[in-house]
């Protein structure tokens, strides 16, 4: 933020004190949660994560989790959690495979229409369980090209769709047949999960996100894809509807300031920063930064722990 002479002001996020800590968890009835880098770094649990989630259950509220991670589906999340000992249901999860299938269904996409997928199982799930054909995906990773004379590319004229979601087997053959889709197919969709640059796909390491095969199918077609996941508040209109909470009352809590926390604040939400995952503190205090959440704590076990020792030591 630049003020009236020209220099950058402050940062305005607090540091999740006790006081505050008390005072967000009073004002709010639901927390949405990312997952990756919040709950978990690929398939381990962050600290605390189990305890925290239970506290505030018992508590009454609402738990919520918003991941832009396509790879799976709401079911799979799902099972995921329970695999980790964590009880959570399909209904409690919105993902952006999950967005991409619900976008369509409620553009009233032709069901004659097929959709192209660069992207996972996530993706495929979500889009047979909403009632839409589809082709490409882990399927696809498979496949090769032969660049020689007189070689030509067939593509299916019949898709009208073209979702791009994060995919460890992306490869030329699928960035083709996206980008024929795209060029070639009057009226077809191009449609990004996200574009996150990384993610926590493993719990040791940042990974290329989906931003990078986004970047790759918009510098072949020369287009800009319709963004369903986070920072776009699509998904939020579902959260409306389910849980019918004013997004006052809510708390997006995440680690990524362009996705999770701007996808709060364009909500309306209160918004809390974790420093589990992509985001450091020298990122927030960065004077080229200008997203700035409310709070910002270690991890979503401070939440609970915080707001416990201000009630033990009342």
């Amino acid at each position: 933020m630049t003020t009236a002479n020209g220099t950058k002001s402050p940062s305005t996020s607090q540091p999740l004190l006790p006081q505050a800590a008390q005072s967000l968890v009073d004002s709010v009835d639901a927390f949405l949660f990312d997952c990756d880098g919040v709950i978990w770094k690929g398939d381990k649990l962050i600290e605390g994560v189990p305890h925290a989630l239970r506290a505030l259950r018992s508590l009454g509220k609402k738990l919520v989790f918003v991941t832009n991670n396509s790879t799976k589906s709401r079911k799979q999340y799902s099972r995921k959690f329970t695999s980790l000992g964590v009880d959570v249901s399909e209904d409690e999860i919105f993902s952006s495979s999950f967005a991409a299938a619900m976008f369509l269904k409620l553009r009233n996409f032709p069901r004659e229409k097929k959709v192209y997928v660069i992207g996972e199982e996530g993706i495929l799930e979500e889009l047979k369980q909403a009632g839409f054909s589809c082709l490409g995906g882990p399927e696809d990773g498979k496949k090769k090209v032969e660049l020689k004379t007189n070689f030509w590319f067939e593509h299916d004229k019949s898709v009208g769709a073209v979702v791009v979601g994060l995919d460890q087997y992306i490869n030329y053959y699928k960035l083709q047949y996206a980008t024929l889709c795209i060029r070639e197919n009057p009226g077809c969709l191009f449609i990004a999960t996200n574009r996150d640059a990384v993610g926590h796909m493993t719990d040791l390491q940042e990974w290329p996100g989906a931003g990078c095969m986004v970047a790759a199918v918009c510098g072949t077609t020369q287009k800009e894809p319709i963004v369903v996941g986070k920072p776009s508040t699509f998904l939020m209109d579902f959260l409306l509807e389910r849980f019918q909470i004013d997004t006052t009352r809510m708390c997006m809590v995440g680690d990524r300031l362009d996705t999770d926390i701007l996808f709060g604040k364009n909500a309306g939400c209160k918004t809390l920063l974790v420093l589990s995952g992509v985001t450091t503190m020298s990122d927030l205090q960065d004077p080229l930064n200008e997203i700035h959440p409310d709070y910002y704590a270690s991890s979503v076990s401070d939440v609970v722990d915080l707001s416990d020792s201000l009630t033990k030591g009342q």
